[in-house]
């Protein structure tokens, strides 16, 4: 991933395979929704959140991997400060058939990391954890034999930007306005045409 931008990492995420995980709008806006609650609630109560899902290994994990997805940027924070690791563990908590799925996933980037580095992928520099990134994270130049990593990978690249974007953090990053009253409609703003490369008529 070391020569993926965040925004084309968001691009590759339509492309993706959806093999391990699969769910509803409805079903991620509720697993954002409770997952902001539970992160309020355990910052209300001066603690950090206990997943229910993800074994404190699995948990670590998932923190550092999401960020390495989706870290923060001159727009917004990163993945992490959005609450996506929140959001997949209940994510998980309401889908028990993905769970094995993450599972695996998590223990094989662990095996893959030890098998090229000697070490965990906890435990291994960033350079390491890219480079074993870089192995599955393009599914179009991947080797055969890491089928199960990039069918993880893809899976978990996309829940992380689910994630991302049913935050508040996300619709911001998205400038997503909603049904907002406009009280003259102007057209489009000219620095979009320019990046269009069209001219107002």
């Amino acid at each position: 991933m070391a020569d993926m931008t965040r925004r084309e990492a968001l691009a590759a995420i339509a492309a993706a395979p959806l093999v391990a995980f699969t769910w509803t709008s409805v079903e991620a806006e509720q697993a954002s929704l409770r997952a902001v609650a539970a992160r309020k609630a355990a910052a209300a109560a001066g603690e950090a959140y206990q997943p229910k899902f993800f074994t404190p290994h699995e948990w670590e994990t998932v923190r550092v991997l999401v960020d390495m997805i989706l870290p923060a940027d001159e727009r917004s924070g990163s993945a992490t400060d959005a609450g996506v690791p929140e959001f997949m563990d209940f994510i998980m908590i309401d889908m028990p058939e993905r769970q094995e799925a993450m599972r695996r996933g998590l223990a094989w980037l662990d095996a893959h990391c030890r098998l090229r580095h000697g070490k965990d992928f906890l435990s291994a520099s960033d350079a390491e954890r890219r480079a074993v990134l870089d192995e599955i994270a393009w599914p179009a130049r991947a080797r055969p034999e890491v089928a199960e990593g990039v069918a993880f990978f893809n899976s978990f690249r996309d829940l992380t930007a689910t994630g991302f974007f049913t935050s508040k953090m996300g619709m911001e990053d998205l400038q997503y306005m909603g049904n907002t009253y406009v009280a003259e409609w102007t057209g489009c703003p000219p620095e979009a045409l320019a990046k269009l490369g069209l001219t107002e008529t």
